[in-house]
């Protein structure tokens, strides 16, 4: 599973006493204690689909905390967010790129925008991401 990935890196960056990606290991695995404790009221197990979920999410808010940062300045900050989020996609599965979303929309008898948005959640979850499924479906 990813997160023990995760887990192995962060006891090798503390061996490494490297701080920068100690903290981000840190919060991705407190992310998912939280989402542990969650599911567990439900009856369910956090499996690596949440936890790409997860990722994604820590990685768009990487992106906004370094743009802050690059903003006002903080160029070593916003350098080391960036060595942060570049380590995180490691964890993530490869997306797949505008032509292969527009080869299955293409084969797909309902084109309408509910369809094919409801095909890639069901079928494509944490291997696409919806806002190119809808600007490439825009083009068609």
């Amino acid at each position: 599973m990813i997160i023990d990935e995760i887990k192995k890196a962060n006891v090798q960056a503390m061996k490494d006493k490297d701080a920068n990606l100690r903290s981000i290991y840190s919060v991705v695995i407190n992310k998912y204690m939280l989402a542990t404790v969650e599911a567990r009221t439900t009856g369910k197990e956090v499996d690596d689909a949440q936890m790409v979920k997860i990722i994604q999410k820590t990685i768009k808010e990487l992106e906004e905390e370094k743009a802050n940062y690059e903003r006002v300045g903080h160029t070593e900050t916003a350098n080391n967010i960036a060595a942060q989020k570049a380590v995180l996609e490691k964890y993530l599965p490869q997306l797949l790129g505008e032509e292969e979303i527009k080869k299955i929309i293409l084969s797909l008898d309902d084109k309408t925008v509910p369809a094919v948005m409801r095909h890639f959640k069901s079928n494509y979850n944490g291997q696409v991401d919806m806002k190119t499924v809808s600007d490439v479906l825009k083009t068609i």
